[in-house]
Parts: structure tokens; C-alpha cells; sequence
């Protein structure tokens, strides 16, 4: 639960500060993308697993100090790096979960994102550090997600939660 609200509240961010610098259509699917995961957020919070440890909400305070980092110092880039840094720490709790209960997870979904963000790269309007960290971040965490989950299920895992 708490990496899709993470994420929904960085990636909205994101959003926001790459189409104030010129990402142009890039910028689309991870606004589709916020909304799908403030949606799978939603879901999570009815549907999904409770074990919130003390780590997820550290991740998640870390995401909102980079929100506050970008809204009062108005740095992008040190706002985009960090962003880019919560989110994969923000991912952590997610990662330890698929690990534990890969088949809890869509495989397909993380596969779909990964590829997706080759779109995104090539629909960038302008190359910068800026409008680039932040998707290729993105891609590494769906790559990464996809093959914990297609590992784990390969290697056989309970379909239940461990307790």
C-alpha cells in the first residue's frame, strides 16, 4: 500500500516538474501511470496486505521531503534526483513483498511498465537529466520487479502468505 501511495505522490511530482521543462508528450504516460497507481492505491488499501513495517513509512516521509524540497526550493534537478532515489527506496518494501508472495503480484503489469518506458524515453521532447532520470529509475524498478516475481514463481513459492 504504502509504495503506491509513494509512488503516486513522487510520480505526480515528476509530472509536474518535467512539463515545466519542456519533457513534452514523455510526460503523458507517467501521467497515466500516476493515476494507475493512485488507483492500485486505492485497491491495495481495500484488497491489499496490512504488514506496514517501520521502514515503509520511513520511505514514505522520505518521499514527502523530497515534495517539499521541490515545492520550496524550487531546485528541479536536486528535486528529480532525489525523487528518482525515494522511489526506488519507496519500491523496497513492494520488492520485499514480491519476493515473499510473488504470486500476490501481476507479472504482466510490471512487464507492460518496463517496455512502456522505452515509449516514454523516445517521446521525450528534450534530453536532460531532468526528463530522463526519472523514467529510466522507472524502467529499472519494473525490470527488476518483473523478474523477481517470474524468478520466485519459477523457483516455487507458497501461493498463500507466509505468517
Amino acid at each position: 500500500m504504502y509504495t503506491w501511495l509513494i509512488w503516486t505522490i513522487l510520480q505526480g511530482t515528476v509530472v509536474i516538474a518535467m512539463f515545466s521543462n519542456n519533457a513534452g508528450s514523455g510526460v503523458y504516460s507517467l501521467a497515466t501511470g500516476t493515476l494507475l497507481c493512485a488507483f492500485t492505491c486505492i485497491l491495495s488499501i481495500k484488497n491489499g496486505t496490512k504488514n506496514i513495517t517501520t521502514f515503509d513509512t520511513i520511505c514514505l516521509i522520505g518521499a514527502l521531503v523530497a515534495i517539499a524540497v521541490y515545492i520550496f526550493l524550487k531546485d528541479t534537478l536536486l528535486s528529480i534526483i532525489l525523487m528518482s532515489i525515494i522511489d526506488f527506496v519507496g519500491f523496497l518494501p513492494t520488492l520485499r513483498k514480491m519476493y515473499i508472495e510473488p504470486h500476490s503480484e501481476t507479472l504482466a503489469m510490471y512487464g507492460l511498465f518496463a517496455f512502456s518506458g522505452t515509449f516514454t524515453l523516445l517521446a521525450l521532447s528534450e534530453y536532460s537529466l531532468i526528463t530522463v532520470l526519472y523514467p529510466v529509475t522507472l524502467m529499472a524498478i519494473n525490470i527488476i520487479a518483473t523478474c523477481v516475481i517470474w524468478w520466485r514463481r519459477k523457483v516455487g513459492t507458497p501461493l498463500s502468505p507466509r505468517t
